[in-house]
């Protein structure tokens, strides 16, 4: 798949994603929006219902009180009509007997009689109307007393005498799960300057927008209002367990996301590992025709009868047969410290030696090559013991590929300056190496650890190479137990800094 269609995909996907996250946020806020609006009406409604609670129980107190200080009165009142009443009942029942008696005699005092009881029955029929109409006027007037004193005495009193505090949660907690809300609540009770009178144990609300407000008597005289306060110190996360789904369908969306990232990173790392694992191929195409052409034309001199009977000819040829095998089994080593590296497996055989005798070595069969480029080479190493635990096979590669590369990168036109020193801190032995070649840019300088990685692209390099070298160079360090880290500077050249654990003597 060629990149531009990786890119296109990626776009298409991205789109999709933010799209469809986009759509998710937006409904998801709505969502809560309207959860907010939701839990403030129930949470209004509850206060108003608690304040209309407070108010029926305190008219229903003072009832009760002028009930209490009246109730003598009015049974006494009541039985002197009952009095009263009895004895007209008493008064018509003898003038019925009377009437009977004289019906018996003659039918003109019958009827006259029977008039008279008529218009005893009116009256009495009357009076109990009257009565009637007295108690009504007088339990009128009780109830005009109390919802007097209730205006006029009510409201002076203090509030916290007005309302039982744990009546008033009582109710709050009552009223807010008649209205679904069930959570931590806290409360507080108000004058109308905001100077708290009353506030339950852990009232402390972090924001004024958080709190809901309630005149607790609204038909007080204005001077005379008080109010209840009250918050939910879990309010938001009690909103946010009602769209929990809604979470959940967001984290399945944010997982599919970042699967298709993971997913086209691998696609691209794959790519590029391609494109290294092609260009890799190109080089060593050509670092094998090279030397095998030149192999291949001095066996064909050789064959040559003329050729035969010059000796230094034949040990020219001869030479250059062996330096151009040495070459090709170089590079084959190359490419089985390829194979290493690719396994993650370096076979190493862990002996003591003294890191400055390998190092001075190594700097002795450099600086051959060096001086012959028109180059120097100079070397400052410690006096103290310098001994490492080290693969000392491995450990001179490491040294001769970081010299290789000064050398293949040396800056052109300019002799090449090879620097080595070696110190001892912390109980650690630090290799420097810098030399004055063309440097490395910053963007690449993060890279060049990377396995076929080359600062120059393409099939077609000025310096030949597999990439392999400094992969190769980090590898056996890090197995050694310790590090290695660059700084470079473009066009001025470049440092390598290796550091190793040193073995503590006696």
């Amino acid at each position: 798949m060629r990149k531009s269609t990786i890119w296109v995909l990626v776009a298409i996907m991205a789109l999709t994603f933010a799209g469809l996250l986009y759509l998710q946020i937006s409904y998801l806020n709505n969502i809560i929006q309207i959860r907010k609006e939701q839990f403030s009406l129930a949470v209004k409604r509850s206060l108003y219902d608690v304040s209309e609670a407070l108010e029926r129980d305190e008219s229903i107190r003072y009832l009760q009180e002028g009930l209490n200080e009246s109730q003598k009165r009015l049974i006494s009142y009541e039985f002197n009509n009952v009095s009263n009443s009895e004895s007209l009942s008493g008064n018509k029942q003898i003038n019925k007997d009377n009437a009977n008696l004289k019906l018996s005699h003659t039918s003109d005092i019958f009827n006259n009689k029977k008039n008279n009881i008529q218009n005893s029955v009116t009256k009495t029929y009357m009076g109990m109307q009257e009565l009637l109409k007295k108690q009504y006027l007088y339990q009128k007037g009780l109830l005009n007393d109390v919802v007097l004193k209730i205006l006029n005495t009510a409201s002076l009193q203090p509030i916290l005498e007005r309302v039982d505090t744990r009546q008033l949660e009582s109710y709050l907690r009552a009223e807010l799960l008649n209205n679904d809300i069930n959570t931590v609540f806290k409360f507080a009770i108000a004058d109308g300057h905001g100077k708290l009178l009353y506030k339950s144990q852990g009232y402390a609300p972090t924001s004024k927008n958080n709190i809901f407000t309630q005149i607790i008597f609204p038909n007080d005289a204005p001077d005379r209002i008080h109010y209840i306060k009250i918050y939910f110190p879990s309010q938001t996360k009690y909103i946010m367990q009602s769209v929990e789904f809604m979470t959940t369908s967001f984290i399945f969306t944010l997982a599919m996301l970042l699967t298709f990232i993971f997913t086209i990173v691998i696609a691209l790392r794959q790519k590029k590992l391609s494109d290294m694992k092609t260009d890799f191929i190109n080089n060593m195409t050509h670092e094998f025709k090279t030397p095998i052409s030149t192999i291949s034309l001095a066996a064909q001199m050789l064959n040559d009868q003329s050729i035969g009977k010059n000796p230094k000819m034949i040990e020219h040829v001869s030479k250059v047969i062996i330096d151009e095998s040495s070459r090709l089994r170089f590079q084959v080593d190359k490419v089985l410290q390829m194979s290493l590296l690719e396994r993650h497996k370096v076979m190493m055989r862990l002996t003591m030696v003294d890191a400055n005798a390998v190092i001075d070595k190594a700097i002795n069969t450099f600086r051959l090559k060096v001086e012959k480029l028109g180059g120097e080479m100079d070397a400052h190493l410690c006096s103290e013991d310098t001994l490492v635990e080290v693969d000392e096979m491995h450990f001179t590669n490491v040294i001769f590929n970081l010299f290789d590369n000064a050398l293949k990168y040396a800056y052109e036109g300019r002799p090449l300056k090879l620097h080595v020193e070696t110190r001892v801190k912390s109980g650690k032995l630090e290799i420097e190496i810098e030399d004055n070649g063309i440097g490395i840019k910053k963007e690449d300088l993060k890279k060049i650890f990377e396995k076929f990685y080359r600062v120059s692209t393409g099939n077609v390099h000025n310096v030949k190479g597999f990439g392999l070298g400094l992969a190769y160079v980090q590898k056996i360090i890090e197995d050694l137990k310790g590090s290695i880290h660059a700084e470079s500077e473009l066009n001025i050249g470049t440092k390598f800094i290796i550091v190793l654990p040193l073995i503590k003597t006696d």
